[in-house]
């Protein structure tokens, strides 16, 4: 209630956050707990998107978690393309939560991000970023080394793919249009959408 009538307008936070905020279900203070038991106060305290975990994005009230080690799973795809189709890739997870800087600093509130991004600052990080510009989505490991400010225009490449070419952003924005509650969005109709989990880049 309070981040979605005060401390959200305060903070400009995106107006279809507050809207959402306004409408949580109850099964929302169950995500609440699982924030709190697996990521702390810190992350809890943030007003959606908590840790990465973001329940807008699947079905009636499950939720995904971010991959505990990323960089393992970002060679472990690499290695399974080079296998299967002899091919030399580079692979990025990205999460869409933001990476903010402020002056020299690049930091998330995320607890997982590629080095050079300071990572897992929870609510601070929320609220620093405030003060400072979002830059980016927040790459959570590559699985070849390079510049920072080069991956992070590589993650938001992606990223703005995935907004102009996929037709929902949210189970909220499903919820209007096939005029179900949030809990009537089920997987059958989430697999009836165009989706796009992964995105090719290539250098000119």
């Amino acid at each position: 209630m309070i981040w979605g009538y005060i401390l959200g307008p305060l903070f400009r936070i995106k107006r279809r956050t507050i809207l959402n905020l306004r409408k949580l279900p109850k099964a929302a203070r169950n995500h609440k707990q699982l924030i709190l038991e697996l990521y702390g106060w810190k992350h809890a305290l943030k007003p959606a998107s908590e840790a990465g975990v973001d329940l807008s994005n699947v079905p009636g009230s499950y939720v995904c978690l971010l991959p505990s080690d990323p960089q393992k799973v970002v060679q472990d795809i690499k290695n399974t393309i080079k296998y299967t189709y002899n091919k030399n890739v580079t692979v990025m997870i990205i999460d869409t939560d933001a990476t903010y800087q402020l002056g020299n600093i690049r930091f998330t509130s995320i607890p997982q991000a590629i080095p050079g991004i300071k990572k897992d600052l929870g609510i601070f990080g929320y609220l620093l970023g405030r003060f400072g510009r979002i830059i980016g989505p927040t790459p959570l490991a590559v699985s070849k080394e390079g510049d920072v400010d080069e991956m992070i225009v590589i993650a938001k490449l992606a990223e703005d793919y995935h907004k102009e070419y996929d037709n929902f952003e949210t189970v909220y924005d499903m919820k209007e249009s096939f005029q179900k509650d949030v809990g009537g969005v089920t997987v059958e109709l989430l697999e009836s959408l165009k989706h796009t989990p992964a995105i090719i880049i290539r250098k000119q």
